[in-house]
């Protein structure tokens, strides 16, 4: 293994450290609408595999029940709002193309229905983005990054028990 910053990070006990963990940047153990942190479900440990391909810790883990619960809580909330947001995308279109009298109707000056319809297309944008943001943050970041360490975890084992292996061999 070549010295880098990995090694750099490294704790006495031999345990990597997330060089990007900072809980208050993240926003970990920022409150939900109800004022109280958000549920995080812990991390079922996967049991170890002795097998040689990777590829099972990711089978493994895909079928976890934390992984389940972070597929769930992003669909619960990017499916309503793909639906929603693609309504009033479709709605504005449609309202241009067919009600051009409607859009063209005076709101105040020279600003009409469109334009202001045009701009709200956008301000939706972002406070989508922000809401997409602000979810991911306080339900599935947590949990997630849990289940990576998990994986990395897993993945070290099995490269300790193909070193011993190795060893033994020769």
């Amino acid at each position: 293994m070549v010295p880098g910053r990995a090694d750099a990070d490294r704790s006495r006990s031999g345990e990597l450290r997330d060089p990007w963990y900072d809980a208050l940047a993240s926003g970990w153990g920022e409150l939900d609408g109800a004022e109280a942190p958000a549920a995080v479900v812990p991390p079922r440990p996967v049991p170890p595999q002795r097998s040689a391909d990777p590829a099972d810790i990711y089978l493994a883990v895909q079928r976890s029940d934390a992984f389940q619960e972070v597929r769930s809580r992003y669909r619960r909330f990017v499916v309503p709002a793909v639906v929603v947001f693609s309504a009033w995308y479709i709605a504005y279109v449609v309202a241009a193309t067919t009600a051009p009298g409607l859009m063209a109707r005076p709101v105040t000056g020279a600003v009409n229905v469109a334009m202001l319809a045009g701009l709200g297309q956008f301000l939706s944008t972002f406070l989508l983005t922000w809401a997409y943001a602000r979810h991911a943050r306080l339900r599935r970041d947590r949990p997630a990054l849990d289940l990576r360490w998990a994986v990395f975890e897993q993945k070290r084992e099995q490269a300790r028990e193909q070193e011993r292996i190795q060893g033994v061999e020769r």
